[in-house]
């Protein structure tokens, strides 16, 4: 891993997202941390051109998008015109809606419309990546839902997006999903998992819960990965997700070569 390989999943701040303005000051306060890249998700309406004037002022490369599942299904054109405008190659399924993920022949189906879609955006130079939860861990039969996702579409048409902290709440290896992705895992979300103080599973800045990110980012690495995106859900250090993002930032710069 490269320190240029790592980017904001924006999604981390997206209570400061709301409006343009917030969006620009947010991004400015991204790139004093020291960010070069960003993913964007959670973000309030802007025009596409607007933001992206944003982000070039700021020196940010829009790395990745997260797109609505419903768009990304049924109007897939709309996410094509959206990457094209934002300069950007990868975008993800962010949560299956509306699937019921405990029906095999439903994550089939799902399968099957994401290799549609993934398909057009290849067609753009384009790709489609899956992120997953941990719903993709239940066992469906012999395999897991998330195996039956990848096994039914075409590698080239839907790669991975591996979120280590929900693999890790899943009861799976981080690791090891990473290696099972080889050649197919171009984007990777990096979170932490600790045990709190209430002896429950919670969200922790890089380097400061119990997953060796290090062997991760190795494996990753080896199956290909572009981008290693750092992204907390919640329970931000100081409540601040500016200050959680530092964090991880500093901790995943010290391991970068």
């Amino acid at each position: 891993m490269k320190k240029n390989q790592i980017a904001a999943q924006a999604y981390t701040i997206r209570e400061y997202l709301k409006t343009p303005k917030d969006i620009a000051q947010s991004m400015a306060r991204l790139k004093k941390i020291g960010f070069d890249a960003v993913q964007l998700s959670g973000l309030g309406s802007i025009d596409v051109n607007e933001l992206k004037g944003i982000l070039d002022g700021e020196g940010l490369l829009c790395c990745a998008t997260h797109e609505p599942a419903d768009t990304i299904l049924t109007e897939t054109q709309k996410v094509v015109d959206r990457l094209k405008a934002l300069n950007c190659s990868f975008t993800a399924y962010p949560y299956p809606k509306d699937v019921d993920m405990g029906q095999e022949d439903k994550v089939i189906a799902l399968a099957k419309a994401l290799d549609k879609a993934g398909a057009l955006l290849r067609e753009n130079s384009q790709t489609l990546t899956y992120h997953n939860h941990q719903i993709e861990f239940r066992r469906l039969g012999k395999k897991l839902a998330i195996e039956i996702l990848y096994d039914e579409s075409n590698s080239q048409n839907l790669k991975g997006e591996i979120d280590t902290y929900w693999v890790q709440f899943g009861g799976a290896s981080p690791v090891e999903w990473c290696k099972k992705l080889a050649n197919r895992l171009p984007l990777l979300h990096l979170k932490d998992y600790r045990i709190n103080e209430s002896n429950t599973p919670a969200f922790a800045e890089l380097g400061q819960g119990n997953l060796n990110i290090p062997a991760i980012i190795e494996a990753a690495g080896n199956s290909g990965c572009e981008w290693y995106i750092i992204e907390q859900d919640n329970n931000w250090i100081k409540n601040d997700p500016f200050e959680s993002l530092r964090i991880s930032y500093s901790y995943l710069e010290s391991l970068a070569n």
